[in-house]
């Protein structure tokens, strides 16, 4: 049996509670009202007497004005009250009860939609750490020769790809506010590539293409893992893992020794975008991006000099993705190919999309 807790409803009047903000409280006396009066309007099985009704009223207006909001003027104090006003005002019969609910709405909607307004405000300024600019497109999954890209309209940041575009993959479709999922990914390959095949056939398809980009055994593994998801139920969509992107182009060559400002990273191992619109990096470091390669022994093997000059290439570029928000999550070559590989990548891929959830308004 419902029971209205009084001391809680005095105390809402003269401040906040600790363990719940004004405006969650606010939405749970707009809806609490607005369902007790229709229920006595339309069923008379209301759960609050006129007593109770009148603290609900006194703690909705007092949570509202906190906020900054106006509260509703309601011709009415309880649900005696509310009785008299529409027995007054031609709302009586059997038909009046679809009037006395239009009559609530009529008071109460307007509060609601303001409400869910300082939701969605609030909800939107969970993002604002979230990468500066505006999501164009993605040139990524190239097979062979690397493409040359040039950008046609400066104006307009278009780009091109004028060498090698056969090689590569180009999604350019406006990107949804939660992210880009596999289904997204799929319907798009459908739509471009296969458009007489099936879903799960074309998922397949798009899956191989995919896999063809990568050529190390560590990458492979880590696309193979993540990928098992997709077979999960709501697995199509989850964040599509998005292989060999390219994040910008740089047209100088970096073996020019006066040419400092060169870009040393222009494609990433992998990208997520995930549904609270984190970007996020996941590179799978082998020994040639910290140290470099010396000549081959009389063994056939071949090794690696540690360099302080590329680590520092390396982390000097992280900082700068980082700050322009993007999220970056190292593994180390070696640690993905050890036999407990799959369940290290498993269960990094379950942390990483539980942190990364669309955030609840």
């Amino acid at each position: 049996m419902w029971e209205q807790d009084v001391e809680l409803m005095e105390s809402l009047r003269f401040g906040p509670l600790p363990d719940h903000p004004d405006l969650e409280v606010a939405v749970a006396l707009t809806r609490l009202l607005h369902e007790d009066f229709v229920a006595r309007g339309t069923r008379h099985d209301e759960r609050m007497n006129d007593d109770e009704v009148v603290l609900a009223v006194k703690a909705h207006r007092a949570v509202l004005e906190r906020l900054g909001l106006k509260p509703p003027r309601l011709p009415f104090r309880h649900h005696s009250g509310f009785y008299d006003y529409w027995c007054k005002n031609d709302m009586s019969g059997g038909g009046g009860w679809q009037a006395r609910r239009e009559c609530i709405e009529g008071l109460l909607g307007p509060t609601r939609q303001a409400l869910e307004d300082l939701q969605e405000i609030e909800y939107e300024q969970r993002f604002k750490n979230g990468p500066r600019g505006t999501f164009k497109n993605l040139i990524f999954a190239a097979v062979g020769p690397k493409p040359k890209i040039v950008l046609r309209d400066a104006v307009n940041n278009d780009v091109e790809i004028v060498q090698n575009a056969e090689n590569c993959l180009v999604y350019s479709a406006p990107l949804p506010t939660q992210g880009l999922t596999w289904r997204q990914m799929v319907t798009w390959w459908q739509a471009n590539h296969l458009p007489n095949v099936e879903e799960p056939e074309a998922a397949e398809a798009l899956y191989r293409r995919l896999y063809r980009s990568l050529d190390s055994l560590p990458e492979q593994t880590v696309l193979r893992t993540y990928c098992t998801r997709y077979a999960e139920p709501d697995g199509f969509d989850l964040p599509a893992l998005i292989p060999q992107v390219y994040l910008h182009y740089d047209p100088y060559t970096r073996k020019s020794i006066e040419n400092s400002g060169a870009l040393h990273r222009q494609r990433m191992d992998f990208l997520l975008l995930a549904p609270d619109r984190s970007r996020i990096v996941i590179e799978v470091d082998g020994a040639h991006h910290y140290g470099t390669k010396n000549p081959t022994g009389t063994d056939g093997r071949t090794t690696y000099t540690a360099s302080p000059r590329l680590y520092s290439e390396m982390v000097a570029e992280d900082r700068r993705l980082r700050l322009t928000g993007y999220e970056i999550y190292r593994f180390g070559g070696w640690e993905l190919t050890r036999p407990d590989s799959p369940q290290l990548i498993s269960d990094f891929f379950t942390e990483l999309l539980t942190r990364h959830k669309k955030p609840t308004p």
